[in-house]
């Protein structure tokens, strides 16, 4: 379920050959990486967005050579190609950057709250990093109790059948949720799933205003979750906390618990960044 970020279709056909492309596989460097590396280099100092004549000019690429690399980087989400043909960082990066917040890992300074908040609920708690139209599980606490909900470090889900997916949808507005829509078709997990986009929208931009989501069997029967989002020191959304239980033991009360222990992250965020 793995979402590509391939260009799109109806992108314009590459620019004529490259004299010079047959000698990319000679040498002792890998070329293409340090290509790629000066284009990434490029974007961040265009803001992070740029287009394909502003890249190969600043790199010193033939555009044909700066097209292939940006399409094979677009194929594996480095890279995506946005309305206007302007090129910017993807979804993957990003993903990949969010785990590293300066000299420590997010989940580094996640874990002890994460634990703390284990404790108060006796229920498993998830850190969440957002990559395409999917969550990531990329850090856990377990309680010790036999039964329980657990969800495997590496494993997805959709956004919207999630408590902190919808809430990283509804962050971006009413269009990111339709273009989402669009997209997915919002598939139906349960019966419980909001799988109408006025549906989705609603629920989620008012669980953006509460500062917590609930997932109310949506991805699956029997499990309830409560979420919340992790902001960066500039006050963008950065990852997702989520207690995931039994439906039947999962207690509203929890909320002020987990926006608690969000809070507590983003301090430890700001002062591993020195903000």
């Amino acid at each position: 379920m793995t979402q590509s970020h391939r260009l799109p279709q109806d992108a314009p056909q590459p620019p004529p050959p490259d004299p010079a492309q047959a000698q990319e596989r000679g040498g002792g460097r890998i070329q293409v990486i340090d290509r790629l590396a000066a284009l990434l280099e490029a974007l961040a100092r265009n803001g992070g967005g740029a287009s394909l004549k502003v890249l190969a000019a600043e790199t010193g690429l033939h555009p044909s050579t700066a097209f292939r690399i940006l399409a094979a980087a677009g194929e594996n989400g480095l890279i995506e190609r946005g309305e206007g043909g302007h090129y910017g960082f993807g979804a993957r990066l990003v993903t990949w950057a969010a785990l590293r917040q300066g000299e420590t890992d997010i989940r580094d300074l996640a874990r002890p709250v994460m634990e703390w908040l284990r404790d108060q609920v006796e229920e498993t708690i998830n850190l969440t990093l957002r990559e395409g139209d999917e969550v990531v599980y990329v850090e856990r606490a377990t309680p010790h109790r036999m039964m329980r909900v657990e969800q495997v470090i590496g494993s997805r889900a959709p956004l919207h059948v999630t408590a902190v997916g919808k809430l990283m949808l509804a962050s971006g507005g009413e269009r990111v949720v339709r273009d989402y829509a669009a997209r997915t078709q919002l598939p139906a997990y349960t019966e419980h799933t909001l799988a109408r986009v006025e549906d989705l929208w609603r629920q989620a931009s008012q669980d953006l205003a509460a500062g917590y989501a609930f997932d109310n069997e949506e991805a699956e029967i029997g499990v309830g979750c409560i979420g919340v989002l992790i902001r960066d020191p500039a006050g963008e959304p950065l990852a997702g906390l989520s207690i995931s239980a039994p439906r039947e033991r999962r207690r509203d009360e929890w909320t002020g618990l987990i926006q608690e222990a969000g809070r507590r992250i983003e301090e430890r965020l700001g002062k591993g960044r020195g903000a």
